[in-house]
């Protein structure tokens, strides 16, 4: 039995093919509609499972093609985060067989698979699965220093498996001691899943992170890109959180921020704390915005303002977050900034011993605001 994948997003083709072998079907597939429509012709599959979403030509005139064009029945099941009445109602309007809506488990998908077509004879595998097939896919750099012994791999690799839609970047920061052979060792027989992206030289956070995002710009598969600390301080299932609330909104740039409060897990020195509460009362004069809380090391950005936002270097090392949101309200005036940008509070953010940033380097960072102000107010 053949199934035909069809998705622009390798990070939803690649678990579902897998799965699909696994069971015994023959599986081809195509990451855009031209490419889908050669292969139905050629493949001659038992089932087409494609996207609507798909960059360019829509997913809905494969299914033109298939059903009008070629008057043909092989059975068509959408797999899409497109869940608009109108959109649904036209695909089985069109003589789809079935519409299955991301977020989805791979057990549910191959159950309806099984549903439409049957179950192959020999599978080679019959274990449950318990990914899920995202509704979007999302780059996540990392940067690392000295992490060797901080680095907590099983949390990283467990999240990816389970959640098909994301891609790690781990930006090695130039370390000393042997965290690329970790990062090495993590990306092992997962790099469709997890880049390592060595830097020779120690650059600080705010180059590494700097450096990643513009690298994770490239891929064109990613709908949104973010950082987070490595010592996952915040861990993935907030940052998704992040993800889930830029998707559903026209913000740009979607800010963790630990504020704490009931029902929220947020535990910060109490040294810290104070010097915290200080700087962000100067960096709100600065930006001339009511953030609560700049300095969180969680933040996802739309794709089209990451060349604004990371595109020059900046000129403080640890409160490049800053630099971020005056960059915006150079490009596009504070009022649209304004409306660009969304603080979301934590569920969880967890003080991390071994933090790089000691208390006299956040008595420097003081006069780093002042820097800020000094070079943004000539531009």
């Amino acid at each position: 039995m053949k199934v035909l994948l069809i998705d622009d997003q390798q990070l939803v083709l690649l678990p579902l093919e897998k799965r699909l072998v696994e069971l015994g079907y023959t599986v081809a597939t195509a990451t855009n509609a031209s490419e889908g429509m050669n292969v139905f012709v050629s493949f001659q599959p038992d089932l087409v499972i494609i996207d609507i979403n798909l960059s360019g030509i829509s997913g809905l005139e494969v299914v033109k093609y298939i059903r009008v064009t070629h008057k043909n029945e092989t059975p068509i099941a959408i797999l899409s985060g497109n869940t608009k009445d109108e959109t649904i109602t036209e695909a089985f309007e069109l003589g789809i067989d079935d519409y299955m809506k991301k977020p989805m488990g791979l057990n549910e998908i191959c159950a309806r698979v099984k549903r439409i077509i049957g179950a192959p004879e020999s599978p080679t595998k019959i274990t449950n699965s318990n990914v899920i097939i995202q509704e979007r896919c999302v780059g996540v750099v990392i940067p690392c220093y000295n992490e060797e012994e901080r680095l907590l791999s099983s949390q990283f690799t467990d999240y990816i498996h389970k959640n098909s839609g994301y891609h790690l970047c781990f930006v090695n920061d130039g370390s000393t001691d042997n965290t690329l052979e970790v990062l090495h060792t993590l990306q092992k027989d997962r790099k469709h899943f997890i880049t390592v992206y060595d830097c020779e030289k120690n650059g600080g956070k705010a180059e590494a992170v700097r450096l990643g995002m513009l690298h994770m710009a490239q891929k064109e598969d990613l709908d949104y890109i973010g950082f987070l600390d490595a010592d996952l301080s915040t861990d993935l299932a907030d940052f998704d959180d992040l993800v889930k609330t830029i998707a559903d909104s026209d913000f740009k740039i979607v800010s963790g921020s630990r504020i704490s409060r009931m029902g929220a897990n947020i535990t910060k020195q109490p040294a810290r704390k104070i010097i915290s509460l200080t700087i962000n009362f100067i960096i709100r004069s600065i930006l001339r915005m009511d953030f609560k809380d700049t300095q969180c090391g969680a933040k996802i950005f739309h794709k089209n303002v990451i060349d604004i936002a990371f595109r020059e270097k900046f000129i403080t090392q640890w409160i490049f977050d800053v630099e971020i949101f005056k960059r915006m309200s150079h490009h596009f005036g504070l009022k649209e900034a304004k409306k660009m940008l969304c603080e979301k509070p934590l569920k969880r953010w967890i003080h991390a011993d071994g933090s790089k940033l000691s208390m006299k380097d956040s008595i420097k960072i003081i006069g780093q605001l002042g820097q800020i102000a000094w070079v943004y107010r000539k531009k």
